[in-house]
Parts: structure tokens; sequence; C-alpha cells
């Protein structure tokens, strides 16, 4: 298919939280191919480059000047097996929960406790994604991914890409410098279940399932997910908007002696993580609204679009949220996702 460049592109079926924005420029790549191709034109070496996949951790804040690149690689592979492992190579424009589906029906553990997080493969490992106890970087192999400069293919290992809490080397010095073609994963055919983390044990009680297999800590995470998280094709978010913040022993002992409750989890380090959601519900915000936009109220974490807001009203709001919970704990939120 021949690269196609189309001029003012709503991006509004491309972002989760379903804000009405307007590329300059839009394209779709399909293949490394395309990529090549893409690079030599004019409207990419003289423009701003802007990287999407499922668009589900941007929130667009004003119009695109620039060039929007979609995604849209395909294909599942295993490129290696023996009778414990499988290797798996993922192009970065599949859909994540669908890929953690697959792994699943080929009995393939890792990823059940990542069902439903939504996005694309090439995102995961920039966002070192996780939930429920678990993070990609525990089964990730390798990535490649084309330089933005000459889309010469370079191959990053898991040490390469320095993985930390939502972290990676391509939120930071590598940011914009590279795209995503494919992801790596080290897959178990003999599972090792992690329902500890979370609701799952209780969840997978109240299934009466007694001795869980892959599939059903999926069924149980996707059980959960529904119950507290909004369906983005109803209402526009970005799953988790802000990161839980982690704090010194100290600066916890000081919390807890003034919230009891506080909810925290240790680090190896001697810090502890605080649960986000639980503080911005401590300050009275859960279903809180302003001009449009609101704290989702099951989940404090998430921010939604509650019809036909801007992306700058989501952000205000999270500017509040971060104002409101400072004042209170004396604790600084970081935010999660995205803002262009």
């Amino acid at each position: 298919m021949a690269l196609s460049i189309k001029q003012n592109i709503s991006l509004k079926p491309y972002n989760t939280f379903g804000i009405e924005v307007v590329a300059r420029l839009f394209t779709t790549i399909q293949s490394i191919d395309d990529f090549k191709a893409l690079v030599k034109e004019r409207a990419y070496l003289e423009n701003e480059k802007l990287i999407i996949g499922g668009g589900s951790n941007i929130l667009f804040t004003k119009n695109v000047d620039g060039l929007v690149i979609k995604n849209e690689l395909k294909g599942i592979n295993i490129v290696f097996e023996d009778g414990e492992w499988a290797h798996v190579k993922v192009a970065a424009g599949e859909v994540w929960h669908d890929f953690v589906m697959w792994s699943i029906e080929h009995g393939l553990a890792g990823l059940e406790n990542l069902s439903l997080i939504p996005g694309c493969v090439g995102a995961s490992p920039m966002q070192n994604i996780g939930a429920y106890g678990v993070e990609i970087k525990e089964c990730f192999v390798e990535l490649e991914a084309c330089s933005l400069n000459d889309a010469s293919l370079k191959t990053f290992s898991n040490a390469d890409c320095r993985f930390g809490y939502r972290e990676s080397v391509f939120k930071h010095e590598l940011k914009n410098k590279y795209l995503i073609t494919s992801v790596t994963y080290r897959l178990c055919k003999k599972p090792k279940l992690n329902t500890s983390y979370g609701a799952i044990s209780a969840e997978l009680k109240a299934m009466n399932i007694s001795s869980p297999g892959i599939k059903d800590v999926s069924n149980a995470v996707i059980n959960i997910r529904k119950s507290k998280l909004p369906d983005p094709e109803v209402t526009g978010n970005a799953g988790s908007f802000f990161k839980n913040p982690e704090v010194s022993a100290e600066k916890h002992g000081e919390l807890v002696a003034r919230f009891p409750n506080l909810v925290a989890y240790p680090l190896p380090d001697g810090r502890f993580k605080l649960a986000a959601g639980w503080l911005i519900e401590q300050c009275g915000l859960k279903g809180f609204e302003m001009n449009g936009a609101a704290v989702h109220d099951r989940q404090a974490l998430v921010l939604v679009n509650k019809g036909h807001c801007l992306g700058k009203d989501v952000y205000d709001l999270s500017s509040y949220v971060l104002q409101k919970v400072s004042e209170k704990f004396g604790v600084t939120l970081e935010r999660e996702v995205n803002i262009i």
C-alpha cells in the first residue's frame, strides 16, 4: 500500500480520552518498509513528529502542528521455545489485551495479571506497564526499534531499557528518538501464578475456583478491572492518571502517625509506595467534577471526560488534584499520562 500523508485529521478516534484535536499531518505505517519510505518524505523531514499506538496514555491539550504517525505494525511469532519457555516476538501495533489473550490461548504464562490494560504492545516497554503485582520487565527479553533519524534498526536488551516504576529510557534520554517496531517476551509453559496482590484471591473465591489456571487469573483480573474502571468506549479516560508515589520510611512514619489507615506497601529499599487513589479519595475528590472533567466515582486514580471537555480541562483538574493531595499529605503526585 502506497504511503499516504493526510492533512487536518481529527485525532478524536485515536485517543481514549476522546478529546477533539486536529493533526495538521497524519499517516499510518504498517511495515518497517513503510517507515523507511516515510523518513525520506519532505513532510517527515520538515515537521515535528508524534508517534501514537492505541492512544491510551495520551492527553491532548492542543492541536498537533506537525506529523502524527500511527504505528499499525502487526504480527505475533514464537521465535524460540523449549520444554519450559517460549520467546514470543510481537509487533508494536498489536493490541496489548489481544496479545495477552493469545498467550493464554497458547498456554503461556506471565502476562495474565496484565489483562485488559488498554493500549498497544509498543507502549508496554516505554511505560514498563504493570498491574496486580506484575511488571512487564519481569518477562521482557528485548525490543527492536527504528531510529527516527535514518530508520536504522537497533535491538535493546532488558538492561538497555533501564526499567523503573512506570519508567524506561524511552521516557527520558531516548524520548522521541526511536519508533518501537517489536517486543519479545519470555513466557512460561509451567505457570507460577501470582494471586496474592489486590483482590485477585477474593475474586477467584467469589468465582468458586480453588485451583486456578492462567485463564482463571486473567478472568479474575478482567472482572476486577471492569468493576472499578470505566470503559473508554463509553467514558473517555486513559486509565490510571497518576503514579503511586514512593516516600521514605521517615515520611511514611509521619503519615501513619497522622493517618493510621494509610494504604502503603513496603519496597525492597526500605521506602514505601503509597496508594495514590486512597490519597485522592481522602481529599474528598472521588466523583469531583470540573468543567466536564471528573475524578472517577469508583476509582479516584482515574480522570474521565464526562462528554465534550477539552484536554485543558482534564489537565486543570489533574493540577487541582495534585494541589489538594500536596496540601493534605505533603506528598507530590506525578502524572502517568503523557501530556501533549
